[in-house]
């Protein structure tokens, strides 16, 4: 068993989608609380092993399709270096890893919300994600599960503004997968679904979801309840960051990229610059100057 080829289709590099279960914890001003800390690190380390299993689970599903296709006939399981059947058996090990990383926070809706988001991606591994519109409200609702996980595992609430945050900009990035994908079709890809989302339908909806975003969060930087629980009313000039970094990822999605959000930012040094000065702005504001 060579280690690699699983921790290639681990796809530990999507992580990064998995720091939204941190979210509640990093914009309440508690990051700093050990005990929560604790909490939101093995919750954190709990959705990233469900991810990787969910991984294999898509890829077992899709092992023909991915053989015909260019590039993700790359993959280990497609490739033939890693066998269906030890396949199977890793994804239930990192299952019941991701069960224990979970006990050490155990909440009743927790558990919950993890087993529905493993559910919810088997349905869409095994059918779901060939239905149009479905298919992204899926990955949409994962998104949001990933900040109601972060959110129980802490005991933080999150603003009803930052749930419409998630919702808007994770449809926005549903979408511009999907575009890309779309642009891409003549070069192999195997689903059926993309043809069905029509290019102008998809490129006026995501003007639309990233202009929504933006709102929504210029909404939630100056709504009471947010200015009385971080003592300050300067989050609202970390809006044109916000509104810089999606600019930022609109021009590049919208270059030649496959629209994956992971790779976009992995690969774009511009990007990850503005986000990196969004993160450091809003703990200076948070922590520091509050």
């Amino acid at each position: 068993m060579k280690i690699k080829y699983y921790i290639k289709e681990m796809r530990v590099h999507h992580y990064i989608k998995n720091i939204l279960v941190l979210m509640p914890l990093a914009c309440s001003g508690k990051l700093l609380n050990t005990d929560k800390l604790t909490a939101a690190g093995f919750a954190f380390a709990s959705f990233c092993l469900v991810s990787s299993a969910i991984y294999f689970i898509n890829d077992i599903a899709d092992v023909e399709k991915d053989r015909k296709h260019p590039t993700k006939c790359k993959r280990p399981i497609a490739a033939g270096d890693i066998s269906k059947r030890a396949a199977v058996v890793f994804a239930v090990f990192l299952i019941a890893f991701a069960g224990l990383c979970n006990a050490f926070s155990f909440h009743v809706k927790s558990t919950l919300l993890l087993a529905l988001y493993l559910l919810i991606n088997i349905c869409y591994s095994f059918g779901l994600k060939n239905v149009p519109l479905l298919d992204i409200a899926l990955l949409v609702s994962g998104f949001v599960i990933r900040a109601l996980y972060g959110s129980v595992v802490t005991d933080i609430h999150i603003s009803n503004w930052l749930y419409f945050v998630i919702i808007s900009g994770a449809f926005y990035l549903g979408l511009g997968k999907r575009r890309n994908e779309h642009k891409k079709q003549s070069s192999g890809d195997t689903r059926n679904v993309i043809a069905k989302y029509p290019l102008a339908f998809l490129d006026g909806n995501m003007n639309m979801l990233m202009g929504l975003m933006i709102v929504f969060y210029a909404l939630w930087t100056v709504d009471s309840r947010t200015v009385e629980a971080y003592h300050s009313a300067r989050l609202i000039w970390t809006v044109p960051v916000v509104m810089l970094i999606f600019l930022k990822y609109s021009l590049t999605v919208e270059g030649d990229s496959d629209g994956d959000p992971v790779e976009v930012l992995i690969h774009d040094k511009v990007l990850v610059c503005f986000c990196l000065a969004y993160m450091l702005i809003m703990f200076m504001m948070l922590y520091v100057f509050r």
